[in-house]
């Protein structure tokens, strides 16, 4: 039977009625679409985080004045942990042997053992006789800029050092440390920039070639973002700043032209990578256009080397073989592992584990001097933020750090007092059951520098892991000092032991810290470092997995890197 004219207009009506609720039901669900993390708008997001401080009613201290001495001043033996926190990739099978530290590419595992294996190799075969006695080698995993500070501190001196650059020796003697070369070369690479294929394609058909002036015209232009690392630590992020400033000055790196043309490329540098890791996770999730690496670990890695175009340039990374002992025997020694190391065998493990480049690319820029080098590293440092940074620090004063976490953490802020640029504004909290604001933040001067030192020092452990409800806090303190300096970069180091167990969670504040956009850099150690990083991993920031002894290096690397 027919439904009448009646029924079919009813029907008609409430089909209309039903897809309008849907439209608008789709709308509601898809209006977050593409704000990772549940993103909401600033305004609803300062609103919900003034009920929560208010909730979290945090006290604010009076910190005592404290005054800052010589002693805070640089201390890289001090700084430094203990050399066996670095690891051991080859043991000796003599009680005599030489110690060399070499750059990780060369002294990991898989493809980054290319060093490990000869040295493996030249053990298993007795190593060498010299003067009637025998020796082999001991090969230690140290980075090459962390490789340089042990040395030119005398903190823990090997017999040797193979950096992946020549750069690192040059700032070896121009901090006054004896060394000799033993191989210009013991492996052949090349620093580059890694440029995803769409974005190659893009700078080609606007450019006309991809060459590094080109990418680093683009990333200064705003066209692209280009990722690297802390120039400090890493040979790749070193060699870049280096390159910056040559293609700016025409060769003179410490000319007028090339300092303004780094500000040009740093102003639109999203942030400097702490780790090569922290670097390419960015790029996956689309922050980098381009990254630095180096064309060994780009040509090793299939997603790498599908998915990006390998730009090189600068210096090539020559991995030289650097003496650092007046010991003449030990130095034979360390000529016979060269040797070694240069067969023909040897040089067709090198190709099979991805060094020696494409083979074509010539560096056209002049000789350098470690002191230029130095003063890269200086100038890099006080003008890598085109604006000043407002930096709340959140600590973990819970019954947990009671000891040496807490004599760590102190000791580790107080020395890295001197890494912090005084146009930049700090704060800091802690945190147990309560949180309590122990610095208002301030502009850096001398003033709060000494009220930094007090609160610090004044901090005592008790209580529980109310980490969140810190997180709130300072988060709150940023905003209101944004008000003052809207200009500014906004960070939050929380340094922390252990797993919230009160307060706010996780989940509370992570739609939060994701629409403020507040990178928050976490230092863990003994920590829960997965949840750590959680936080960290919301607007890109490092977590750095720490102990008692290595904190204060990391927290200075950090501070290097980021104020």
């Amino acid at each position: 039977m027919k439904k009448s004219n009646a029924g079919k207009k009813l029907y008609i009506v409430f089909v209309a009625i039903v897809t309008i609720v849907v439209m608008i039901i789709g709308l509601i669900a898809t209006r977050n679409i593409g704000r990772s993390g549940s993103e909401i708008d600033r305004e609803k997001a300062l609103n919900q985080l003034e009920k929560m401080v208010r909730e979290i009613n945090p006290s604010v201290k009076q910190a005592p004045k404290a005054m800052v001495t010589a002693s805070d001043k640089a201390n890289v033996a001090r700084e430094l942990p203990d050399i066996e926190s670095c690891e051991v990739v080859v043991e000796p099978s003599t009680p005599n042997y030489v110690e060399i530290y070499s750059s990780p590419e060369k002294a990991g595992k898989d493809k980054d053992a290319f060093l490990t294996k000869l040295g493996e190799e030249f053990n298993r075969y007795g190593g060498v006789n010299v003067g009637g006695v025998q020796y082999s080698v001991k090969i230690r995993n140290v980075s090459s800029g962390i490789a340089v500070d042990y040395i030119s501190s005398k903190k823990a001196v090997p017999d040797a050092f193979t950096p992946s650059s020549s750069m690192w020796q040059l700032m070896l003697d121009s901090d006054g440390v004896n060394s000799s070369v033993i191989s210009e070369s013991m492996v052949s690479n090349q620093a580059g920039v890694c440029v995803a294929n769409d974005v190659y394609k893009n700078l080609e058909s606007a450019h006309g070639k991809v060459d590094i002036k080109t990418i680093i015209d683009a990333t200064a232009s705003g066209e692209i973002a280009t990722g690297y690392t802390n120039p400090f630590s890493s040979s790749a992020g070193l060699n870049l700043l280096i390159t910056i400033l040559n293609e700016y000055g025409n060769g003179d790196i410490s000319s007028d032209a090339a300092k303004e043309g780094f500000g040009k490329f740093q102003n639109n540098v999203p942030y400097v990578a702490l780790t090569t890791v922290q670097m390419r996770e960015s790029a996956e999730k689309g922050t980098f256009d381009a990254f630095v690496s180096e064309y060994q670990t780009y040509i090793n890695d299939d997603k790498l080397s599908r998915k990006y175009t390998f730009v090189p340039y600068g210096y090539l990374h020559d991995n030289p073989l650097i003496s650092v002992t007046s010991d003449s025997n030990k130095n034979e020694v360390l000529k016979a592992f060269s040797d070694y190391c240069s067969s023909d065998d040897a040089k067709k493990l090198a190709k099979e584990y991805g060094f020696g480049g494409d083979g074509n690319y010539k560096s056209n820029y002049g000789t350098l001097t470690g002191e230029q080098l130095r003063e890269a590293q200086t100038f890099y440092k006080e003008n890598k933020n085109a604006n000043p940074v407002i930096c709340v620090f959140v600590t973990d004063v819970s019954g947990s750090m009671m000891g040496a976490p807490l004599n760590a953490l102190q000791s580790s802020l107080i020395n890295a007092m001197q890494y912090i640029n005084s146009d930049n504004y700090v704060g800091i909290v802690s945190y147990a059951d309560n949180v309590d604001i122990e610095l208002p933040i301030r502009q850096f001067d001398s003033d709060q520098q000494s009220y930094f030192k007090g609160a610090v020092q004044n901090l005592r452990a008790s209580g529980g892991t109310a980490t969140y409800d810190g997180v709130c806090v300072a988060l709150d303190m940023i905003e209101k000092q944004l008000e003052v300096t809207p200009d500014a970069t906004p960070i939050i180091f929380v340094l922390s032991d252990g797993e919230t167990n009160s307060g706010y969670k996780l989940k509370d504040v992570s739609t939060l810290v994701k629409s403020l956009k507040v990178p928050i850099y976490t230092i863990g150690y003994n920590a829960n470092i997965d949840a750590l990083k959680e936080i960290s991993d919301i607007n890109e920031a490092a977590c750095i997995n720490a102990d008692t002894d290595d904190i204060m290096y990391q927290v200075k690397m950090l501070f290097n890197s980021s104020l």
